[in-house]
């Protein structure tokens, strides 16, 4: 067998094809997704003793996606020199295919989904602190290659997770990078708690929508900051009673506009000022964040979508003793716990738009450009409008 074709599952796993079908990022057409990705006929990679091979039955969209093609802030493909490609995806739902010799807990046929965080497993950090501090973390598919955007990718086994039966392929593909994000952001780097008020910036994107979720599940109340009115159903239905359209503020303005944005919040909250700020915007709001924080309180980020280099006045930061927290996705155990929200219904995932694996560049473009909306989903092997 050459290769499968889209939408098709074999009926026995572990049977290979020669090649795959995957979307291709190269350095000399890095750029705007839509010229960078392109689709190539690919050896399917081999799995080494503790690796997994996946057949993919479908992809999330994540920004790190349209980083990738563009190559900024840096090339992916110099993080693995020795393959002179990138394949991206860090989100994906798919059926075990193949384990190597020294995988134990997973087998072909399971239906699984992957967490994005890969480490050496082996050092001292990996086994008893936190296999975020390892010195080889990478991103799964940024970082590191053979992501979700073909039609097998390959991963440790220590990445994976169980499928949640009762969502579909899609569905299961869409929350994994931005759900568990939120998830140590505010559980185990901000030590979130009952009664506690919660700006998130971006409420109804991908982060946001967890971020509001956690808040309610928790007992914190979330203050959902959106950037159009289209907008605010979808935080409402999610448990958000508290809502800022953050177009009313200019604030390229400074410190005016940043005050009159802290004094809208104390409206809604009876006059109390945010115990933390869910920050992934990083150049326009950070400031922002800074300012309206609770005297001792927490301003937890882990990005910067737009910009990376912050200017804020820290006098703010030191005389009221506030804190400022980096967060970056979280380990397997976290990844797990989270995951088993969703498998009890506590959470659910937003999946606002599913295109077939022939679209691919075509989605990571309308992110690239701010035309999306919600979460974006790749159906690759699953057949239309399956739970699997």
């Amino acid at each position: 067998m050459k290769r499968l074709e889209l939408g098709i599952v074999p009926e026995r796993p572990g049977v290979l094809p020669e090649k795959m079908l995957a979307w291709v990022i190269r350095p000399e057409r890095e750029g705007e997704p839509r010229k960078a990705m392109q689709v190539e006929d690919m050896p399917v990679p081999e799995v080494g003793p503790n690796e997994v091979l996946v057949l993919t039955m479908a992809a999330g969209v994540n920004f790190n996606g349209v980083w990738a093609a563009r190559g900024l802030p840096v090339s992916t493909i110099k993080m693995h020199p020795s393959e002179p490609f990138h394949i991206a995806g860090s989100d994906s739902s798919g059926i075990v295919w193949k384990v190597g010799s020294e995988v134990r807990r997973w087998k072909p046929g399971d239906h699984v989904i992957t967490h994005c965080n890969q480490s050496c497993g082996h050092c001292a950090e990996c086994n008893g602190l936190d296999p975020m501090a390892c010195e080889q973390q990478k991103i799964w598919g940024y970082e590191s290659n053979w992501g979700s955007f073909a039609q097998f990718h390959k991963v440790q086994a220590q990445q994976l997770l169980a499928k949640p039966t009762h969502l579909s392929w899609e569905e299961s593909a869409s929350y994994g990078l931005t759900f568990f994000t939120a998830y140590r952001m505010l559980i185990d780097q901000a030590d979130l708690k009952a009664g506690d008020n919660v700006l998130i910036w971006g409420a109804a994107g991908g982060l946001g929508i967890f971020a509001i979720q956690i808040c309610r599940l928790v007992g914190a109340n979330p203050i959902a900051v959106i950037g159009s009115s289209d907008k605010e159903p979808l935080v409402r239905e999610l448990g958000a009673s508290m809502i800022i359209d953050r177009k009313k503020f200019d604030f390229s303005k400074g410190t005016e506009a940043s005050r009159a944005f802290g004094s809208e919040i104390r409206k809604l909250t009876g006059g109390k000022d945010p115990d933390i700020v869910f920050e992934h915007v990083g150049k326009e709001t950070f400031p922002t964040s800074v300012l309206v924080a609770k005297r001792f309180g927490k301003i937890v980020i882990c990005g910067a979508t737009s910009g990376y280099e912050l200017n804020f006045d820290v006098r703010y930061l030191w005389m009221r003793q506030k804190q400022i927290i980096g967060s970056h996705f979280a380990n397997a155990y976290q990844a797990e716990r989270a995951n088993r929200l969703i498998i009890e219904k506590k959470i659910r995932p937003v999946l606002d738009q599913v295109f077939p694996f022939e679209r691919t560049a075509e989605a990571h473009q309308l992110m690239h450009e701010n035309k999306h909306k919600g979460k974006l989903g790749i159906r690759v092997q699953a057949p239309q409008a399956t739970v699997g």
